[in-house]
């Protein structure tokens, strides 16, 4: 091999100033929990000073908490809630981020790393932190001829995986789950809260059966299935049934089990795949020694890919105690720094019910002590195992007020109680809990981050006075999250109390110390018209914060409309190519059709556009809009220039499109011209920026054709000349019928109420909050005694703001042209992930 200033010819190197950087070269392969911790935990160190740090990971996202995929597939916690380190923070942090680039080997003699997008990425120290895969039991008819799983068939280890199946849950019935562990009963039960009817498929006796034993098992089997969960034991699933989308599954006794949705949650296994095309020694994870140094001396494994004497973890809490020995061998803190196993122990809530283990689950020698308490009617089942007087193993099912008890127990190896039963009752009054005070210090509060009751009251005393600042120094409860109301407990307790209320809570943004009000008057009285500016003057020490920059920038468009001054780093990427990106790069376009009306010439510009261009997805949108899937970044300009039509806003944090009715003049059940009335409401609130987006509708009569009840602003023709404004609708992950805001005389009346419903929206919602969480959380009377009644005599100057903002507008398409606003506005953008190109017909 050629080799040209250390680097093969041919290849592209990550670390193009080699030259100029005499710091070695510090190179992690992923970007899950393992990775993202170990980065951190090097940074603490000043490893940053210490490492030039390149971090290259499959999926084209930053780190997210994976234990946390389960809440959001049910609809219970948001995407942007699970995000631990984005993209921004690598930035901010002096780490280059790879994302969307998988390492495909390495040379561990030439010490290069070759990714997936032809370049080779040079090391001194590498860490493989590549986690572990859905495991897909082999079965007849589950993949396509390509090698693809067949359309309907999901894994549950990744964001795309759960988006994938948030999209399909509004279009299928019966889904089926195989899979009766912790995911695949997180699965079901969040799947059957989307109303979809569930079948769980278990290859072994038991629910849990790694975790649990057959008693307690068969307790919590009783619990899902009172759920409505039918759950399937000791069977395999042999075939998966259908041609072009899953139809079925066949199990090994002849059963078909029909789904239009089947979930693969059958276990994971180490991604080892780099390190066996690397000659790396592989068994059942990465073989690594009491310093996650593999059988080359220059690499490190480190998570659920390593396998540490005979033993692979599948929990985050050793991935993290790997994180933390492995940083200080490497920064030199502790060179001498060792790893010697994990005691695991995890509390968790199994598809509703509470679940606790710690340890083993029965008995292993003839010596060993079994007590269970079991109440199957109560879906408890209690148990602990005892060894030469030491807690060894512990389940709490269905009633963990315990858990912190015994895992002192279990930690310390403490001396336990002659009457075994004391562990699990208390003979006096039942089942209790340990108090606060009696936890010793080193108790282990947080097991996910190895946080102690100890160094919990250290951060109390050191000024943390709130629950969440001590949260953000300690990490506790920044895991799976199920030790917060104990890490509460603890914080109170150690302030004797004197708990604050968490003040970052009320802040608009996190990077600026100031609730929304504050930070308003603010701005205002210093004249801060660009993101930088309200950093520069507001935030601590003038430091910019990249999760703030797309919160200030819509606020600061809502306080000053066209003297606003904008900054394109402080815009998210729709926002800055005004486009929809999609989960491959590409964009989606959406052109205006106010009130979902169109004209034949528009349709044939859309058709035209698409040929040319050559949108792989021409789709009609819940909205009635037709959406342009599938569209480069760089043929934006052209896109829109062709179309000659304004934006649809369908990308960004604003007023959205006016869904209606054809109303009086075609529906005999009319009651009103729904149309001309969405028309003018699309006109008139087009593009007006807000804290999140606003979808709006109207309808010709409560028959509801457009869904009107169910949307941020519905409008309802109730009689000749009479209309319903409802405001605070939901029909997404969650659904809402609107409140009732008024009822009013004419159409000029429903503008003028919706615009100071949404200007009072835009002034005192908080970032990213839905009006379906803003009208609960204000009140429907408070919102109609301002924007009804002018209770607060404010109605005026509502109007005047609203105003302002409708007198700003301009159609981002025809401000910007075909010509970028900045030289990398339009940069080419290849697709991070290939999709398919769907055919028409």
């Amino acid at each position: 091999m050629t080799v040209l200033g250390g680097r093969p010819h041919g290849l592209t190197s990550l670390a193009v100033d080699d030259d100029l950087d005499p710091r070695p070269r510090l190179v992690v392969v992923g970007t899950g929990m393992a990775g993202a911790r170990f980065v951190e935990e090097v940074l603490e160190r000043g490893g940053g000073e210490q490492f030039r740090i390149t971090v290259l990971g499959d999926e084209p996202h930053g780190t997210y908490n994976r234990i946390m995929l389960s809440p959001v597939l049910a609809g219970e916690t948001g995407e942007d809630e699970i995000v631990l380190n984005s993209h921004d923070w690598y930035a901010d942090n002096g780490v280059q981020l790879r994302a969307g680039v998988r390492v495909e080997r390495l040379d561990t003699a030439a010490k290069l790393a070759y990714a997936s997008d032809g370049t080779a990425a040079p090391y001194d120290h590498l860490v493989l932190a590549t986690g572990s895969y859905s495991f897909v039991p082999p079965m007849a008819g589950v993949r396509r001829g390509d090698g693809e799983l067949l359309p309907g068939v999901h894994g549950f280890r990744t964001i795309d995986e759960t988006r994938a199946m948030l999209d399909a849950v509004g279009r299928c019935r019966r889904a089926v789950v195989l899979g009766g562990g912790l995911l695949g009963l997180e699965a079901a039960r969040a799947l059957q809260g989307h109303g979809v009817d569930v079948d769980l498929v278990h290859a072994a006796p038991w629910l849990m059966n790694a975790q649990l034993s057959r008693e307690a098992g068969a307790v919590l089997e009783r619990s899902v299935a009172a759920l409505g969960i039918r759950v399937h034991l000791d069977v395999l699933a042999t075939e998966v049934l259908g041609e072009g989308h899953v139809e079925g599954v066949l199990l090994r006794d002849g059963r078909r089990l029909d789904c239009d949705l089947l979930v693969v949650a059958a276990g994971v296994r180490p991604h080892t795949d780099v390190a066996v095309r690397s000659g790396l020694e592989v068994e059942r994870g990465v073989v690594v020694d009491d310093q996650l140094r593999t059988d080359d001396p220059d690499v490190y494994a480190i998570g659920e890919c390593a396998q540490h004497r005979g033993e692979v973890y599948g929990l985050v809490a050793p991935a993290w105690e790997h994180a933390r020995v492995l940083a200080d061998v490497l920064t030199g803190t502790d060179p001498a720094a060792e790893y010697h196993g994990s005691r695991t122990a995890t509390k968790l809530k199994v598809a509703g019910v509470d679940v606790a283990t710690m340890g083993m689950s029965a008995p292993e020698r003839d010596s060993d002590e079994l007590l269970v308490v079991s109440e199957p009617k109560r879906g408890v089942h209690l148990s602990v195992v005892v060894r030469d007087d030491r807690l060894v193993g512990a389940t709490l099912l269905g009633d963990t007020r315990r858990v912190a008890a015994l895992t002192q127990a279990f930690d310390r190896g403490s001396a336990l109680p002659e009457e075994r039963i004391r562990l699990l009752v208390d003979l006096a009054d039942g089942p209790a809990e340990v108090a606060v005070a009696d936890m010793p210090a080193d108790a282990r509060v947080c097991n996910c981050n190895g946080v102690t009751k100890g160094a919990i009251c250290g951060a109390v005393a050191d000024g943390c006075g709130s629950v969440g600042a001590v949260m953000d120094r300690t990490r506790a409860g920044r895991g799976c999250g199920s030790c917060k109301a104990l890490v509460a407990q603890v914080v109170e307790w150690a302030a004797d109390g004197d708990v604050a209320e968490d003040p970052a809570a009320a802040w608009y943004v996190p990077g600026v110390p100031l609730a929304k009000p504050d930070l308003v008057a603010a701005i205002r009285e210093r004249d801060l018209r660009s993101v930088s500016a309200v950093f520069a003057a507001l935030a601590p020490g003038g430091k910019e914060d990249a999760r703030s920059k797309t919160g200030l920038t819509s606020l600061l468009k809502t306080v000053w409309g066209v003297d606003f001054l904008p900054e394109k780093d402080g815009e998210f990427i729709n926002d800055r190519v005004h486009a929809n990106i999609q989960r491959d790069g590409t964009f989606s376009v959406v052109p205006q059709m106010k009130g979902g009306v169109t004209t034949p010439a528009q349709l044939r510009r859309i058709a035209d556009v698409a040929e040319r261009y050559e949108v792989p997805m021409v789709k009609v949108t819940g909205g009635q809009r037709i959406d342009l899937l599938g569209v480069r970044k760089e043929d934006l300009p052209a896109v829109w220039a062709d179309l000659g039509m304004p934006s649809g806003y369908a990308y960004g944090k604003t007023t959205r499109t006016v869904k209606t009715c054809v109303g009086s003049d075609f529906c005999r059940f009319g009651l009103d011209d729904s149309t001309a009335l969405g028309i003018a409401m699309e006109t008139r609130f087009q593009g007006i920026e807000s804290p999140a987006k606003v979808k709006m509708a109207v309808v010709g009569c409560p028959r509801n054709c457009a869904e009107a009840y169910v949307k941020d602003v519905g409008v309802v023709a109730v009689g000749t000349g009479r209309w319903e404004v409802y405001v605070g609708g939901a029909a997404g992950a969650s659904v809402r019928k609107g409140d009732l805001l008024a009822t009013v005389g004419s159409p000029e009346e429903v503008l003028t109420v919706a615009g100071r419903f949404v200007q009072y929206y835009r002034e005192h919602a908080n970032w990213l909050e839905r009006t379906y969480d803003f009208v609960p959380r204000v009140g429907p009377a408070r919102i109609r005694s301002v924007v009804v009644d002018d209770a607060d005599g404010t109605c005026a100057d509502l109007d005047a703001a609203l105003q302002r903002s409708v007198d700003a507008y301009t159609d981002p398409w025809g401000q910007d042209g075909p010509e970028p606003a900045t030289p990398g506005q339009f940069a080419t953008s290849l697709p991070l992930l290939p999709l398919p190109q769907v055919p028409v017909r």
